[in-house]
């Protein structure tokens, strides 16, 4: 399914370029690479270390060690550090995962190193295919709750505890600064250790975080409910047309026509308006019906409980529909079927459920309600990563840094809003909550990037010159994939506007209010 590659290929963190290194010692020698004693985490025993000298394309040779160890004796968790030989600046990074896989071992971990970083991911002891669940449920039906817990939140605390100990201990010095690096998942992951284990970070870049989770994960599951239900599977063809329309009816209110929608939460319009439309799909005339809108109307307004109550926000006017919303044909008679979004079904069948072939697409309106308390239930506590007491972090001097697209068709972005919300009412007001904790919105933007808006193009210097130069970003610079506009995204709650003067596709030609 087209959503499957996406959300993998979305969720990888930004890792960006830019920075201002901290001189290594001058006439430092490489260190061996070889494994090193590592003390063990608390509850945990250390079961191997390897060490193996690696080089890749355009990066420059390190030492991986890997670190496998063990809670129960029956989960085996396994932790990569890469170290570089030359250019090490004294910092460490943290690598986030994405969807159901807890780190990722491939470019962003070799991209630190190319940026004179250590760096660390682990895999939880979980599976590292994103999309897989398979580790869930133990043959008697229950949730494995070890690996739960790990996937959830410990294996990223202990995760920087190894990456801390290797790394001083590999190069006979201590780390200057330690930073998260993620997105999705990683990005919930970083608000986790800011929940939690505030002290085990400097800097957490925490970008399109999928908070509030077991909310979420849910709710992401409405599109194909409503469909379903509704007994009307909209072809690709109509939900286009839907979008289109609400991107035409919406993209000038800002004061400039550039296929954007900078504020979707404001957007009023009714997908009644296109009733009886009709539209050429796959050389076929179809005409836009009242069900149709009615349908489009409630995934828009977000999933709502049994007397109709909203339990939360649905997709962005002017998203893309083909993630939460698409539709594919049945081999069997090429009738339209609604799958669902692949991460919100693995949810429901493994964790709610316990049944990994369970059939989401008959679960009716009430159902739906039944599993949205469920899930927050019997989750919140456990990885909801929805706690808005901060005062840990904040008296560490953690700095948190997060940017969100308007457009997330994946993550829709009001989980993350409602929990900012929070965290400034428990924690006095946006002033005193941006001293440590700033949030971008991205308009245009898509899940972690992508999309026809301006997206960050060096959050994590931004990040670096907060925590190590004491220079809050006010903005952060943003541009669009193809290079042809800039603009500079707002720290909220403010946004970015244009003047009403100049050219629209140049940074300075907008102002924050």
């Amino acid at each position: 399914m087209r959503h499957i590659s996406k959300f993998l290929a979305a969720a990888v963190p930004l890792l960006l370029t830019g920075l201002i290194p901290l001189a290594p010692p001058a006439a430092a020698a490489a260190p061996a690479c070889a494994a090193v004693s590592v003390p063990a985490p608390a509850g945990t025993k250390i079961e191997s270390v390897q060490a193996e000298r690696k080089a890749d394309a355009g990066a420059p040779s390190y030492c991986q060690i890997t670190v496998t160890l063990t809670h129960t004796g029956k989960d085996h968790v396994k932790t990569v550090v890469v170290l570089p030989e030359t250019g090490w600046t004294g910092r460490l990074q943290a690598v986030g995962g994405s969807a159901y896989a807890a780190g990722n071992f491939g470019d962003p971990l070799v991209q630190s190193v190319k940026d004179g970083y250590s760096g660390v991911t682990t895999d939880a002891g979980v599976s590292s295919d994103a999309l897989d669940t398979s580790w869930a449920v133990t043959a008697d039906g229950k949730v494995d709750q070890t690996l739960l817990a790990n996937f959830a939140t410990r294996s990223v605390h202990e995760e920087a505890l190894i990456g801390k100990d290797v790394t001083q201990r590999h190069y006979h010095r201590p780390i200057t600064y330690s930073y998260w690096n993620g997105c999705s998942t990683g990005g919930r992951q970083g608000y986790s250790e800011a929940q939690n284990f505030a002290g085990d970070f400097d800097g957490i870049l925490a970008n399109a975080p999928a908070v509030q989770w077991t909310q979420f994960a849910v709710a992401t599951l409405w599109p194909q409910i409503v469909m379903n239900q509704d007994h009307d599977i909209l072809s690709t063809c109509v939900l286009t047309a839907f979008r289109q329309a609400a991107i035409q009816a919406c993209d000038a209110r800002d004061g400039v026509t550039n296929g954007v929608v900078d504020r979707p939460d404001e957007c009023s319009y009714d997908p009644r308006g296109l009733i009886g439309t009709k539209l050429l799909c796959d050389g076929k005339e179809v005409t836009v019906t009242a069900t149709d809108a009615e349908v489009m109307r409630k995934i828009w307004a977000g999933p709502t409980d049994e007397r109709g109550r909203k339990l939360w926000d649905g997709l962005p006017k002017g998203a893309d529909f083909a993630y939460l919303a698409g539709t594919e044909p049945n081999p069997a008679d090429g009738t339209l079927t609604a799958p669902g979004f692949k991460v919100a079904v693995l949810w429901v069948q493994s964790f709610l459920e316990k049944q990994p072939g369970f059939d989401t697409s008959k679960l009716t309106y009430g159902q739906f309600a039944d599993l949205f308390r469920q899930s927050v239930r019997e989750y919140d506590g456990v990885i909801g990563t929805a706690d808005p007491d901060l005062s840990a972090f904040r008296r560490t001097g953690g700095k948190l840094l997060s940017f969100v697209g308007a457009d997330d068709q994946l993550i829709p972005p009001g989980g993350t809003l409602h929990y900012r919300e929070r965290v400034e009412r428990v924690m006095g007001g946006s002033q005193r909550v941006n001293d440590f904790y700033r949030l971008f919105l991205a308009p245009g933007v898509e899940h972690c990037g992508g999309g026809a808006g301006a997206q960050p193009t060096n959050a994590l210097g931004a990040l670096v010159d907060w925590v190590e130069h004491g220079q809050a970003p006010a903005t952060l610079a943003a541009s669009t994939l193809d290079g042809k506009a800039t603009r500079d995204l707002c720290a909220y709650p403010k946004v970015s506007r244009y003047t009403g003067e100049g050219d629209p596709a140049v940074a300075s030609s907008y102002r924050c209010g």
